[in-house]
């Protein structure tokens, strides 16, 4: 007589793991699923269809299937690799027969099918040796020289610093000369500030009545 082991196993079929025993290991005591699958965080069952996003939850669905308990791993189908899909294209030789045996290229109509060929002819004409230099040339051209402004120390100017618009100087211009604000401005939900000084009002009247926070020079193009 057999005496089977009463060594303690555990089941490899997905979805069961549980332990058991080769004398008692009868039919239906295993319930297992066939293979899972994972698409965009979705993570499903092949063979029930069950999903659940969560990979614990996912673990916890009870198998669909039932048998024997087995030590053997089962074989998981892999999925059947995506085939390229290849786009039919015609050749430059084939193109230019076509064109050429077209009535309305030969009379040089515009064509609807042959439309795109000019255009690309002559893109590749434009591209010439010549072009290619000069743009080479124009691009190594050394930048417009700045004009120097040369301002007289006695005559009146207006500061365009935000918050002061006082006429000045240059020979009276010092650090602390101009009240203004950096800035920037502040728009928002009907408030009006500034972001400098962090005052914020609703009437713009009251906006404009905001002290200056900030002492600087006198500047006649807006520059602190």
């Amino acid at each position: 007589m057999e005496v089977k082991s009463a060594t303690k196993l555990q089941c490899q079929r997905i979805g069961c793991n549980a332990m058991f025993t080769e004398d008692d290991n009868p039919e239906g005591s295993c319930q297992f699923h066939a293979s899972p699958f994972f698409h965009d965080g979705m993570k499903e069952w092949s063979c029930c269809k069950q999903r659940s996003h969560d990979f614990t939850l996912f673990l916890e669905i009870p198998g669909c299937k039932t048998g024997k308990h087995t030590t053997e791993k089962p074989v998981l189908a892999k999925p059947a690799p995506r085939q390229p899909i290849t786009v039919p294209t015609s050749s430059p030789a084939a193109n230019t027969s076509t064109k050429d045996s077209c009535s309305r290229c030969r009379q040089g109509f515009f064509c609807s099918d042959h439309g795109s060929q000019p255009k690309e002819q002559t893109k590749q004409t434009l591209n010439t040796p010549v072009q290619a230099q000069e743009e080479v040339v124009e691009s190594l051209a050394p930048p417009p020289p700045v004009q120097k402004v040369v301002i007289d120390i006695n005559q009146p100017q207006v500061c365009k610093n935000k918050g002061c618009g006082k006429t000045f100087k240059e020979r009276d211009n010092h650090e602390t000369a101009c009240s203004h604000h950096p800035g920037p401005a502040v728009f928002h939900d009907r408030l009006r500030g500034w972001k400098c000084c962090d005052v914020h009002v609703k009437e713009f009247d009251e906006f404009m009545e905001i002290p200056p926070c900030t002492k600087g020079w006198h500047s006649s193009t807006g520059g602190v």
